[in-house]
């Protein structure tokens, strides 16, 4: 970014003062560390490598379940751009930038694409800066906000700058959901859906353990290390679309999802399920 960067594209100056001084506690597991070590980065501590090669010694399909779920965001957003008209996106629950993030995916297409990226975690806002590389005729805003406040997103200067709130606007809830356990999880969805003008989006994905029991142990592992995951059904997926319009195939495993050539992962390899609705 250049002194010239309007402000409201920046990372907000208090909270990057507040990444570099939290305790990022690197000396424990971290899921977007975990994340990022199992598809192959280099932002993760020997706390994390750890935690990740036991949950791949218990299932080693977590590698590939992750890197399916990758694609999804990238095929879906493909689509929002180019079948659906999609030109804004609002993500959230961003995690740690890994190229090529969703603006690049959408501006590759559409260079006019206007992106928010949200995330309230201090390491993802250590490395905010890679999602501000943005088009000239497009832009991105990085965020700093929790998920679990869905108003604070709405109401922010990012979003009101960066988002137009008359025309639609895809919401990405990607690899994130499984987090957030029910009793709040459907509902704040449909508090980020509600604002969204008809012909919005969401797209989102969702841990499950029906294919194989090894992603159980898994969800176990991190439940065990500290970390809440709550792993979903086909039909506990599905929920979070209630009253829109699903896109064909409608949710599935990532890797059925659109997908650019004939699967070669097995289902059992995937633990995740995704879908892609519109707002009526």
């Amino acid at each position: 970014m250049t002194s010239s960067t309007p402000e409201w594209m920046r990372p907000n100056p208090d909270a990057i003062a507040r990444a570099s001084t939290v305790d990022l506690h690197t000396d424990r597991p971290h899921t977007a560390r975990i994340y990022d070590f199992v598809l192959g980065g280099k932002d993760n501590f020997p706390a994390d490598r750890a935690a990740a090669e036991g949950m791949l010694a218990e299932w080693p399909s977590l590698r590939v379940a992750m890197r399916e779920n990758r694609k999804f965001m990238h095929r879906v957003t493909r689509y929002l751009v180019e079948e659906a008209g999609i030109r804004q996106f609002l993500d959230v629950g961003t995690g740690i930038p890994t190229s090529p993030n969703l603006h690049e995916i959408a501006q590759a297409v559409a260079p006019e694409s206007r992106v928010v990226y949200v995330d309230n975690d201090p390491i993802v806002l250590a490395h905010a800066r890679a999602l501000l590389t943005s088009t000239d005729e497009g832009a991105t805003a990085y965020l700093d906000a929790d998920m679990r406040n869905p108003a604070a997103i709405m109401e922010s200067a990012e979003v009101a700058a960066t988002l137009d709130l008359t025309r639609p606007i895809a919401l990405s809830v990607i690899a994130v959901i499984q987090f957030v356990p029910d009793e709040v999880a459907y509902d704040l969805v449909a508090r980020l859906l509600e604002p969204l003008p008809s012909g919005s989006y969401l797209a989102l994905s969702a841990v499950t353990t029906d294919t194989d029991p090894g992603a159980a142990r898994v969800v176990a592992q991190y439940n065990a290390r500290g970390i809440f995951m709550q792993a979903r059904t086909k039909a506990q997926t599905a929920k979070f679309f209630e009253g829109l319009e699903l896109v064909d195939p409608g949710v599935q495993l990532v890797q059925h999802w659109r997908p650019d050539d004939t699967p070669t992962t097995a289902d059992n390899e995937s633990g995740v399920y995704a879908g892609l609705a519109r707002k009526p």
